[in-house]
């Protein structure tokens, strides 16, 4: 038995983890018909009252979800959404990984190999927050180049250039989709509202999750989940963008990634009271303040 395991005994028992670690399926059809209601919700209030301000709200909206879709593939990666491995593994693939082009049997190999690695130097995911803290002017320009679609641009360039159509075929079957029902609700330019989202708006958002979960860490070379991973006490409007899906508990999902997304704020909630993050800077209170953890004093 680890130390860090002979520390989490302290706080709560195998039963309550136990349970806890339960899926309810009617709680996870739940969440995946918010996130895609929302999504639709976007584009019909674009549609019906166009006009820049429900346009830009909308993309903001989409670029959100867009986001949550990539958080439930990643909780279905895991096999703890729902109860069932097939179901995990079509909402996973097809209504979750196809619209943002990743499959998800490539990427449930790679994120294991971040949990099995977190803390050390073999964790894929290193690179993306290794140099956090930055400098204030450092952390402007990254952010610049989100918003302006620098980021964006250059992803989705990448993402044309290793298409291939035995691969990528969910993803272009997503497109194809979307663009057929738009253009029959008579408003196919509407279609441009999911692009622009992923350029401009999506980047930027993943950014900020990426620096919340592991970028503001006090000690990301140490096994302790408490000092390698953060969790972020979210508002409503950042959980509706920044955080989609309880993302924002990062901590207690490494600590019991069985957990399923929709139980990780009781989990947090019951750590808490018991002192499990006492004496330990692993919590921002909301994105701002992640951000001004992200800047080097």
């Amino acid at each position: 038995m680890t130390e860090t395991t002979k520390n989490i005994s302290s706080f709560i028992t195998r039963e309550e983890i136990r349970v806890l670690s339960r899926p309810n399926d009617l709680r996870a059809f739940g969440g995946l018909l918010i996130n895609w209601g929302i999504i639709a919700s976007a584009f019909a209030m674009a549609i019906l009252w166009t006009n820049p301000l429900t346009i830009l709200v909308a993309i903001l909206l989409i670029g959100g979800r867009q986001l949550g879709l990539g958080v439930l593939l990643h909780d279905c990666a895991h096999h703890s959404y729902f109860s069932k491995k097939t179901w995990n593994q079509f909402a996973g693939h097809w209504l979750c990984g196809a619209p943002v082009n990743i499959a998800l049997s490539d990427y449930r190999e790679y994120h294991l190999r971040h949990h099995r690695h977190a803390g050390t130097d073999d964790d894929p995911d290193r690179g993306f927050v290794i140099n956090y803290p930055v400098e204030k002017s450092s952390l402007k320009r990254k952010l610049k180049r989100d918003l302006t679609g620098q980021t964006g641009i250059r992803d989705t360039l990448y993402k044309l250039k290793t298409f291939k159509l035995s691969k990528n075929y969910p993803w272009l079957f997503f497109h194809i989709l979307m663009i057929s029902v738009l253009t029959l609700a008579g408003s196919p330019w509407a279609y441009f509202l999911w692009i622009a989202a992923e350029i401009f708006v999506y980047p930027l958002l993943a950014r900020v999750r990426q620096i919340g979960e592991h970028g503001v860490a006090r000690n990301r070379d140490n096994l302790e989940p408490r000092e390698n991973t953060s969790t972020t006490i979210a508002s409503f409007w950042e959980r509706l963008i920044f955080a989609p899906n309880c993302v924002n508990f990062h901590l207690e999902h490494h600590q019991f990634a069985a957990v399923p997304p929709y139980r990780l704020a009781v989990l947090h909630k019951l750590l808490n009271e018991r002192g499990y993050h006492d004496g330990f800077d692993c919590i921002s209170f909301g994105y701002a303040d992640v951000l001004r953890r992200a800047v080097r004093s």
